[in-house]
């Protein structure tokens, strides 16, 4: 690993601005506020903040909607308040890195409004567009926040495409002034001293020309658009030309969103020989829990299957030189302790640091959502009027008048996935509104912050956020967990998730428990009789019999370090 690949041992922390912190009580979290809380970030040891959209936005779908890359959302404050984070994060020796949402724009944006005007417009070919009659669509995708992905705009006699929502049109990277417009966009930023980019849905740039009908899938009314828009035919050169004329002359890092991408094409995103990015998001774990419905299912993983997801990944980026992220949670996901731990009292605080252990001695960088550290869980709102969330709100609506599914199958669905459980403010302390703000939050706030918030987690030694700092300052002082080859043990097993991760003169032996019962796990022969540290364990003991195998106590996770002699 040489000096520019420092982001392969660093820990990534996600803020999502509107809900991290309030500093002028308006109910909305902004800048300033990160800008408070910048030595909790440090004390918990993360080397990079991730946040989310901070720009003009007219926030249909919470700033990835955004109407100009130059500017500063005024709710989140000024471009001199953003200097200050960036300069006070420095301080710190911390990066800080943004979102860069390239696929699409607002429909506010001025190149939008000019591409609506005319078709000589200089800006239409910014967009896509297909000649039409308002009555037969162009193909039959439909859009991820529900209907069509195609606006009829009846004064040009044509569509426009957004895969997402209709205030959010795609734009044309066919359009080689497109391109040259994202890349000062990126300069612009990158001169100001940012440390690189999460690139939203960067898989998606490059459509199939042919514009091919979707396959109906989950019961939904419009075929699927990955087939045609998803690692399209022009995305590497697009990310390659990137890379060449941008990324490569700065020390930054990058990782792009990448729905619908499987080990081969991430292994061409990643590859540093190739020359587009650091690495990618995969979803194959996020959609172990889908049903025929899709996302909004009441279904449970299986560990079989989640353990199969992590080593198909592990073992395929590590062997074509690609690198991984590690995820569990992030804007867009359901809590990982509701999903898959347990958030119920008695076990919520060890299956958090269950979860944490087997996911952060893997090889790749760690993403901590914001409150992940905290053992956050899922909220359970009453009604659907205190869901903000643009897919919540078009899937409560699909599931109750078209698929006719209930109300209480409606709202379990939406309360294990919704987007929504991700964005209540965080608790801060037990005063009102969990210290966030003392206005009115834009968003309710989870009722359990009395019993999970950072003051009182940072008064108990024994807290989750104790134990996430000590996984990190792991991660810096051990090459292993940076370098080791990942092997995988018990695949078939229910329930345990243990592994090992090996370099020429040491073995990491990691173990976790997914169930409230006692677990016996075997230690491999390799191991047996040979000296053993416990160098991370959610429980004071673990027994270790005689080297032969471990007992885990319920949620419980353990790592040992061997040396090889």
């Amino acid at each position: 690993m040489n000096d520019s690949e420092w982001w392969r041992k660093s820990v990534v922390y996600q803020v999502y601005p509107k809900s991290f912190n309030d500093s002028n009580d308006d109910g909305i979290g902004d800048i300033p506020g990160i800008t408070e809380k910048l030595d909790y970030l440090k004390e918990l040891g993360v080397d990079i903040i991730w946040l989310n959209p901070i720009y003009k936005s007219p926030q249909v779908d919470n700033g990835y909607d955004i109407s100009n890359y130059r500017e500063i959302y005024s709710k989140f404050g000024t471009m001199s308040d953003f200097q200050t984070l960036l300069k006070e994060t420095h301080k710190r020796k911390m990066r800080l890195i943004l979102d860069l949402v390239v696929n699409h724009t607002s429909s506010e944006h001025p190149w939008f409004k000019a591409a609506k005007s005319s078709k000589d417009d200089p800006h239409h070919d910014y967009y896509i567009w297909k000649d039409g009659d308002g009555k037969k669509l162009p193909n039959n995708w439909g859009s991820s926040f529900g209907g069509p992905t195609w606006e009829y705009v009846d004064k040009l006699g044509q569509y426009y495409l957004h895969l997402f929502a209709k205030q959010q049109p795609d734009l044309n990277w066919e359009n080689p002034r497109v391109r040259q417009e994202v890349y000062n966009i990126m300069r612009f930023w990158l001169e100001k001293g940012v440390d690189g980019f999460r690139m939203d849905v960067i898989s998606l740039l490059s459509k199939d020309p042919a514009y091919p009908d979707g396959p109906v899938i989950q019961n939904k009314a419009y075929g699927s658009y990955y087939k045609g828009a998803a690692n399209g035919p022009k995305i590497h050169d697009y990310l390659q030309e990137m890379n060449r004329e941008v990324l490569s002359k700065y020390d930054i890092v990058t990782v792009g969103e990448t729905p619908h991408t499987g080990i081969d094409d991430a292994v061409k995103y990643t590859d540093a020989k190739r020359h587009e990015l650091n690495m990618v998001f995969h979803f194959d774990h996020m959609h172990l829990d889908y049903d025929e419905n899709g996302k909004f299912s009441t279904k449970r993983f299986k560990l079989s299957e989640l353990k199969e997801v992590f080593t198909r990944w592990q073992n395929g980026m590590a062997q074509h030189n690609g690198w991984n992220s590690l995820y569990w949670s992030n804007h867009d996901q359901a809590r990982p302790v509701t999903r898959f731990g347990a958030d119920d009292s008695e076990w919520r605080t060890q299956s958090a640091k269950m979860l944490g252990t087997v996911l952060h001695m893997q090889q790749g960088t760690p993403f901590v959502y914001q409150g992940e550290e905290l053992g956050m869980t899922n909220t359970r709102f009453t009604s659907i009027e205190d869901y903000q969330d643009i897919e919540t709100k078009n899937i409560y609506h699909d599931f109750m008048e078209n698929k006719k599914l209930g109300s209480d199958y409606t709202m379990k669905s939406i309360y294990l996935k919704s987007r929504d459980n991700a964005r209540t403010p965080m608790p801060w302390s037990q005063a009102e509104n969990a210290g966030f703000t003392k206005g009115t939050p834009w968003i309710k706030l989870n009722p359990n912050y009395k019993e999970i918030n950072v003051q009182d987690t940072l008064r108990d030694k024994n807290s989750v956020f104790y134990y996430y700092q000590k996984l990190i300052s792991l991660r810096h002082t051990l090459p292993i967990i940076t370098n080791g080859k990942y092997v995988l043990l018990d695949k078939d097993n229910e329930s345990t998730y243990s592994y090992l991760r090996e370099s020429d003169k040491q073995v990491l032996f990691v173990a976790g428990n997914f169930t409230a019962d006692k677990q016996i796990v075997q230690v491999p022969s390799s191991l047996r009789e040979k000296d053993s540290q416990l160098i991370i364990s959610n429980y004071e003991t673990v027994e270790n019999n005689n080297s032969t195998q471990i007992e885990l106590p319920p949620y419980g996770a353990a790592v040992y370090l061997y040396d090889k002699k």
